[in-house]
């Protein structure tokens, strides 16, 4: 029987324009806040991306996702794998499905370097294969600043330009931390920007672009698209609208805030790894490179 489920394993890929829809009809049934289909529209869905379904009577009932990325690795780029939207529908569960399609995406990784972000509920699945729990550091520093000056343009990603601005900056620029980071993941930043789950995207002159918000006396600076190097603190009183205290950073700050502190562990999500090794230096991969 199970050779005759692997059989059906379905692959997605960016032109399987039914096969999406299928696709999006699947996600909000097992992941109730999310969609994909304001990313589908954006154009977002590229040969990076590929979704491993089991598909019955023209409906996904199980998937598991696979999206290439450019992972750095204390500097070193290597081509790697962030798996995501692994799940099965509720009347489909028991029956070995999300076992298919994981084996099914990992088939396609080889022995490539492999993480994934998962919901706590679920920390005993992926170590059956060989995923590896690996800690995520908060780090925060603590700041006093005003608001002053023209505040920072908010950019809205409704705008195809500004999609092609972000994706050129995310691969052609400076990566927001290579200790453990990634390069060319302008589609993956977006998914969260189409949910309405992302804080604004601000610009910074021409060459730099975050994704940072105030809420209570912390700003929150979620991740940094810059050509080159900049001065980050410089332009924090543009990027608020009332007083701060501190800052939060959803990267390791290495290159921008070097003295920020670490300020715990990040469990919102639980990170799980697979043929990697990351750095024995606290470390937090970029929020918006989480898929």
């Amino acid at each position: 029987m199970g050779g005759v489920i692997d059989a059906l394993t379905t692959t997605i890929g960016s032109q399987d324009a039914e096969l999406q829809a299928a696709f999006c009809d699947y996600v909000p049934q097992v992941f109730r806040r999310a969609s994909f289909r304001q990313w589908c529209a954006w154009g977002e869905w590229n040969d990076d991306y590929r979704a491993f379904a089991l598909v019955e009577s023209g409906r996904v009932v199980a998937n598991a996702s696979v999206m290439r990325m450019r992972l750095l690795l204390e500097g070193r780029e290597v081509t790697g794998y962030q798996l995501g939207a692994v799940g099965c529908l509720p009347s489909h569960r028991g029956r070995g499905l999300a076992r298919v399609v994981m084996n099914a995406a990992l088939d396609a990784c080889g022995d490539a370097p492999v993480l994934l972000f998962a919901n706590p509920k679920v920390r005993q699945f992926y170590p059956r294969f060989g995923f590896q729990p690996q800690m995520q550091t908060l780090f925060a520093a603590t700041y006093d600043a005003v608001p002053e000056g023209p505040p920072a343009p908010t950019l809205n990603l409704d705008d195809a330009e500004v999609r092609a601005g972000l994706a050129a900056l995310s691969s052609e620029g400076l990566p927001s931390t290579e200790r453990f980071g990634a390069r060319g993941y302008a589609t993956v930043a977006s998914w969260p920007v189409a949910n309405g789950f992302a804080r604004p995207l601000r610009q910074l002159g021409t060459e730099a672009w975050v994704f940072a918000g105030v809420e209570g006396e912390t700003l929150y600076l979620d991740d940094v698209f810059a050509r080159e190097p900049f001065d980050l603190r410089a332009w924090i009183p543009r990027l608020i609208d009332r007083p701060i205290r501190s800052i939060r950073f959803g990267f390791t700050p290495e290159r921008y805030w070097p003295d920020a502190m670490v300020a715990g562990e990040d469990t919102e999500a639980d990170l799980f790894v697979r043929n990697l090794r990351v750095s024995q230096e606290a470390h937090r991969f970029p929020v918006m490179a989480h898929t």
